[in-house]
């Protein structure tokens, strides 16, 4: 990492990167694409049961991650700072709060599993391959969250290749741990879509292997003595995380658990062959956010960088450069989602119905996509600064107070019906795209009066 003085520079240390992230972003999706994909082959009974288990999860991952991801800001500003011999203990403290997490999670999951499915009233057979695919998937959970600190040390130095080289060496075993336990290959039982869950765990391990390997392999990550020199858990410590990294989870918590309360709702209002369409349309479309979340998690680590050694101006420069790239791309992906919506859905099923049901969602996708950019690269920047506390509320009025119950009315009132709940999705993006704008706003202008690096 170094402070770049032109925008010719500034772009390509962004690109340098940005590029890593989004592949190592991709990589990630593939693995919950290859769940959707595999499972939809096994029937749409598998494919429902695995939407509606990863529509539990992915809150849960996203509130946890969010969490997490208070190392980068902090490692990043300590670097920028000139205080690279604190790196460690922040480490050490984020691999504690990963194991407790990973605790919490699991335990809570026991108890809450059985009886949210039961409020959703299910189909019998996607209840049970949503339950089981969780439950193979707990098994993953710890290992997961040690490998997201470890990511987010890798990370906040600038070296987000050594991700990137990680995931994409497991996910070849992410598809045949698949292929395997859904469709009983090589001697291993025939589990369906709950095949799925434990494929994830095994990969879930595998990462975490890899990152600790890196630890280790890596010189610049071995002066660091990761796993050698261990520090004593610190309550101070954790506080500092978690003052900035709760209101970063609960944001990220937020934007998702929308996606999942919609998936959620649709399948307790609509059939089994909508959750299905829904699933499908949801799951492409996260594939192509990947791009601003990519580009969110790059503006945070050079934000930060920034921020911490004084240099205002270079934060507003990467400021424009990503939030204006995440909506252009956006803005072509819309136009490519429109043109070619029905041969994307048979990607992932060859239900005639559940097609032509996914591409009408494709076209209420399009709406929201470039609030969707907007919304995601404006948190990565506000991240930077280390400003969490305001996006947080700013997050919880948008999707829970204006985009839920709006998509809700919308779907039980007009013959809408299940793109109702799309539109709501809509109303909650554009509404925190633009409060989290007015925030950056006031947060700049704040740091430019002071003159502050904090």
């Amino acid at each position: 990492m170094y402070h770049a003085e032109t925008i010719k520079e500034k772009l390509r240390l962004f690109m340098v990167i940005l590029l890593p992230i989004l592949i190592t972003q991709l990589s990630y999706f593939g693995m919950n694409l290859i769940d959707t994909i595999m499972s939809g082959r096994a029937g749409t009974d598998d494919l429902a049961g695995v939407a509606i288990g990863a529509n539990l999860w992915m809150p849960v991952f996203t509130a946890v991650n969010g969490i997490l991801l208070a190392i980068t800001p902090i490692v990043s500003q300590q670097l920028g700072a000139g205080e690279g011999r604190k790196i460690a203990g922040t480490i050490t403290q984020g691999l504690y709060l990963g194991v407790l997490f990973g605790v919490v999670v699991i335990a809570l999951g026991a108890a809450a599993l059985s009886p949210a499915l039961s409020f959703m009233s299910l189909e019998p057979g996607v209840e049970r391959i949503a339950a089981h695919y969780l439950i193979g998937l707990a098994f993953g959970i710890i290992p997961f969250f040690l490998s997201i600190v470890l990511r987010n040390f890798f990370d906040a130095q600038g070296h987000t290749r050594i991700t990137m080289v990680i995931m994409l060496g497991t996910l070849p075993f992410n598809a045949f741990f698949n292929y395997v336990l859904i469709f009983g290959r090589f001697g291993f039982p025939e589990l369906g879509g709950i095949g799925a869950g434990y494929a994830t765990a095994i990969s879930y391990w595998i990462i975490f292997a890899f990152s600790i390997m890196m630890t280790f392999r890596i010189p610049a990550m071995r002066r660091f003595r990761i796993f050698l020199d261990w520090y004593r858990p610190s309550w101070q410590a954790w506080k500092e995380q978690l003052r900035i990294g709760v209101p970063m989870g609960m944001s990220l918590f937020f934007e998702s658990s929308i996606f999942s309360a919609v998936s959620l709702l649709m399948a307790s209002l609509f059939s089994t062959v909508t959750v299905a369409a829904h699933q499908v349309a949801l799951s492409f479309t996260s594939l192509i956010f990947m791009v601003p979340l990519s580009i969110s998690i790059a503006l945070t680590i050079v934000v930060a960088f920034e921020v911490g050694g004084g240099y205002l101006e270079g934060a507003k420069a990467y400021t424009r450069l990503g939030v204006t790239a995440a909506m252009g791309i956006l803005g072509v992906a819309s136009i490519g989602i429109f043109l070619l919506r029905e041969p994307i859905a048979y990607i992932y099923t060859t239900n005639e119905e559940v097609v032509q049901l996914a591409a009408q969602f494709f076209l209420f996708a399009i709406v929201y996509q470039i609030s969707d950019a907007a919304q995601a690269s404006l948190q990565g920047v506000l991240r930077g600064y280390k400003d969490v506390t305001v996006p947080f509320f700013t997050a919880l009025v948008s999707y829970w107070a204006l985009g839920l119950p709006a998509g809700y009315l919308l779907a039980v009132t007009t013959p809408l019906g299940p793109f109702g709940l799309w539109l709501g999705i809509t109303v909650g993006l554009t509404s925190a795209a633009i409060g989290f704008f007015i925030r950056l706003k006031i947060v700049v202008k704040r740091h430019e009066r002071l003159g502050s690096t904090v």
